[in-house]
């Protein structure tokens, strides 16, 4: 978890100002999983419900958020929250929505909102070809990724509009980077859900080849990921 990219801090300030978010609100975050995002809105005063269906990713959630009072872990699905009806003031999903049935979790995120909620919906981008290691890591995960094609970031805004057609929404962009020596730059590929794991045949081939591409770009013995991170939100209701 502490190589995922997490979210900038101007999100926040953003639905701030543009949704009008205040401690006070109540927020369902859909598919929270570890609560990298559930963590920023907890830190801004908010109650949050985690909505997450995977057992081991919610039990790492609860973990990570432990010391917030305001929040409430809960075994459910965007399709079927188990949250009671017009009970939160914003819906929001992380790195998260382009899984969902997108007209069933619509329907969803309408009972449970109350009149005039927002949906917001985000996604970190990782950018593939502002630098060179970034364009021979993107060959390295086009080589050795399990199912790499499938869930490359230019599939995961593609439904926007079918989650809040026929209401009005505004996109927002922010720029985001990490820094890493060797061990975090694998301990990032290995974060990620199409890297084979140990035991894999590509396992040890792809950690060689990213050992090379380090070695050949890094600078002081870091090198960095570039990201821009898409935040969506409207009203639904």
């Amino acid at each position: 978890m502490r190589f995922r990219p997490g979210y900038p801090d101007g999100v926040v300030e953003l639905l701030s100002n543009e949704c009008g978010l205040t401690r006070s609100q109540v927020v369902a975050d859909i598919a929270s999983g570890t609560g990298l995002w559930t963590r920023r809105l907890l830190a801004n005063g908010n109650r949050v419900w985690g909505v997450e269906p995977n057992a081991e990713m919610r039990q790492a959630g609860e973990q990570f958020l432990a010391e917030f009072e305001g929040f409430t872990s809960v075994a459910g699905t965007a399709e079927a929250t188990t949250l009671p009806e017009e009970s939160v003031d914003f819906v929001t999903a992380a790195q998260a929505a382009h899984w969902f049935d997108r007209g069933r979790a619509r329907r969803e995120f309408m009972r449970i909102l109350k009149p005039g909620g927002w949906l917001v919906l985000l996604w970190d981008e990782r950018l593939t070809d502002t630098t060179p290691f970034l364009r021979d890591y993107e060959q390295l995960l086009l080589k050795f990724g399990t199912d790499y094609e499938a869930v490359r970031h230019e599939h995961t805004t593609d439904a926007v509009n079918e989650f809040f057609d026929p209401a009005p929404f505004e996109e927002r962009q922010f720029a985001m980077r990490q820094e890493f020596d060797y061990a975090g730059a694998e301990g990032r590929l290995l974060s990620s859900s199409y890297a084979p794991g140990p035991g894999h045949p590509l396992h040890e081939p792809m950690l060689g080849e990213l050992r090379r591409i380090f070695e050949l770009h890094a600078a002081g013995g870091r090198v960095w990921f570039d990201y821009k991170t898409r935040v969506y939100f409207g009203r639904l209701k």
